[in-house]
């Protein structure tokens, strides 16, 4: 698009070649709803006001929006390959993501990134990328690749990649790092993300002195409080697993509203096609008393200017024609989307084509080590009772409590304890068949028989097997090699339920409702089993991340999050 062309449609002496006549503009700048077209002109918006146009589309009744952005998303939690994810969020409203692809980065390392990048060259929305800043996310776990500073900096020549991802490992930064230090240097005026659970006091203050720039870790108004008074913007964030946009909610107000932005960061496809995206946000928060323009703004300029995408975030002269048309702002029913001048959705459906997109090829990375049933085994040390340390798991939290049991051994093993709601958990080292197999107990599931496991574990992404008997455990094991990742459930040496992952163990090749329909039936199965989570597989990914409290497994054995070292099974008497 020829600038002089712009200036001329802008000025009335030339007609727009799309006119969006009647409608009712949301203005984030002034913060007022207003009446008037939207002139465009290939994938700029040139002006507002009274205009004629080549095409005219009657939107009267409609309200024009600029198109959502969502502030920090892990693509690969939605199971969908990117440009399936991205059609699907296209028709809740979203024009924009910023990924940080840190889930496949610690598969693959940056071949993993750039796969990301080349797969979102022909989606219906913009997909930015941050640079991954924590592969693996701890030395306690093994992952596919490790990702230095001189690694990360080839991939910021590209204009797609923005920054980087969030600093998982704040104890690092804190305690000045070389690696992390390097990282966060390398950056210059770049926006870093941060991801600082349960951070304050002097240790917030170093963290924040680094140039950091957010956190979507805040789950009570306190620790949002304190991190908003230091200078932080805050990601309200509303995920499958993690959910803390009403705890946060009251902290906005009038005064402080440029420092908030809406993010899912992990957010499975059922969520997604059942809720709804960033859409959903906007429901939830104006349903909270936030009024809804301003609710739009932590949906739009505020990432816009945070990110530096000058170009996006606003219906406005020179922008880019990235819209969202609502029927209202309470429901938020999303009538059209354009991307960039381009009518990508419709009532709530996509209308871009999916042999748009262009496959890109991965391989396998599912490399496991021989397996044989007596590897799920436990030995006792003794033959008499001891104390073990327990994983407790919080339904839709990705943190956990810790609690120490008596178990007494069963033929010189320690076995789950089904009753107590005491399950067995083993993690597999997947990516260089070492051979690894960390083992603990948890408690939450509520499996009464069988095993589930998934190739999807934060952040290192091996193998993650919970059950109540050794032959379930390895048989669901051995199924998620055969079938190069995935989740299974399995009962009496049979699988009863898949979902093939094969797209780096983590994303599928199937559309979405295809994908739902198989975790339908895979969380019926686990139901089935006894299981009393309402997304076991989620729950199950986040076990093994390392980074946040209280105990997590990994394929190294437990780790203490909170004294950041691993211990042994067995409790100290």
């Amino acid at each position: 698009m020829e600038l002089k062309r712009l200036i001329d449609v802008a000025a009335g002496r030339t007609p727009a070649d799309l006119v969006l006549r009647g409608g009712t503009i949301v203005n984030v700048f002034s913060g007022e709803l207003l009446p008037g077209d939207v002139a465009i002109v290939g994938d700029r918006i040139a002006g507002i006001g009274a205009y004629d146009g080549r095409e005219v589309v009657d939107v009267s009744g409609q309200f024009v929006s600029p198109g959502l952005i969502d502030a920090h998303v892990h693509i690969e939690s939605s199971m969908l390959a990117v440009p399936e994810f991205a059609r699907l969020v296209s028709a809740c409203g979203t024009t924009a993501v910023i990924t940080d692809p840190h889930e496949i980065a610690n598969v693959m390392g940056t071949e993993g990134i750039r796969y990301m990048l080349a797969a979102s060259k022909y989606c219906p929305i913009h997909v930015y990328v941050m640079a991954s800043s924590c592969v693996p996310a701890s030395r306690f776990e093994s992952a596919g690749a490790e990702l230095d500073a001189l690694d990360l900096e080839p991939l910021l020549g590209d204009r797609w990649v923005l920054g980087l991802a969030e600093m998982m490992n704040y104890p690092g930064v804190v305690h000045g790092d070389p690696d992390c230090l390097a990282k966060l240097e390398m950056m210059g005026d770049r926006p870093m993300d941060g991801h600082a659970p349960g951070l304050s006091g002097r240790d917030l203050c170093a963290y924040v002195a680094t140039g950091i720039g957010s956190d979507h870790e805040c789950t009570g108004l306190e620790e949002a409080r304190e991190k908003l008074r230091h200078g932080l913007a805050i990601m309200i964030r509303e995920g499958s697993q993690a959910r803390n946009l009403e705890a946060l909610l009251p902290l906005v107000n009038p005064q402080n509203l440029d420092r908030f932005m809406f993010c899912t960061d992990d957010k499975d496809v059922d969520d997604l096609l059942q809720q709804g995206q960033i859409d959903h946000m906007l429901r939830m928060a104006v349903a909270g008393g936030l009024d809804p323009v301003h609710a739009i703004r932590l949906a739009t300029i505020n990432p816009a200017r945070y990110f530096g995408l000058r170009h996006l975030g606003a219906v406005a002269p020179g922008r880019l024609a990235s819209l969202a048309l609502f029927d209202d702002l309470t429901s938020f029913r999303v009538r059209r989307v354009y991307s960039a001048g381009r009518l990508v959705a419709e009532d709530g459906r996509s209308v871009v084509s999916a042999a748009e997109s262009r496959p890109q090829v991965l391989r396998s990375t599912i490399n496991v080590k021989w397996l044989e049933p007596e590897q799920f085994a436990v030995p006792a040390p003794s033959s008499e009772p001891c104390r073990v340390h327990v994983i407790e798991v919080l339904e839709d939290r990705i943190d956990t409590e810790r609690s120490i049991e008596t178990i007494t051994p069963r033929d010189g093993h320690l076995e789950a304890d089904p009753q107590r709601d005491l399950a067995r958990i083993a993690v597999i080292e997947r990516h260089r068949a070492e051979g690894n197999i960390g083992h603990a107990f948890v408690r939450g599931f509520g499996l009464q028989h069988g095993a589930i496991a998934s190739s999807v574990g934060h952040d290192s992404h091996n193998l993650v097997v919970v059950g109540t008997n050794a032959l379930d455990m390895y048989t669901a094991a051995v199924h998620l090699v055969k079938i190069r990742g995935g989740f299974c459930v399995a009962r009496d040496g049979q699988t009863l339920a898949d979902v093939p992952l094969p797209v780096a163990g983590l994303m599928s090749t199937a559309g979405p409702e295809e994908l739902s329909g198989q975790l339908q039936r895979l969380h019926a199965a686990a139901a089935d089993l006894g299981g009393r989570l309402r997304r076991p597989f989620m729950a199950l990914s986040f076990l093994t991340l390392s980074v946040i409290g209280k105990l997590k497994i990994t394929d190294q054995g437990l780790v203490d999050v909170d004294a950041f070292e691993l211990i042994p099974l067995t409790a100290d008497t």
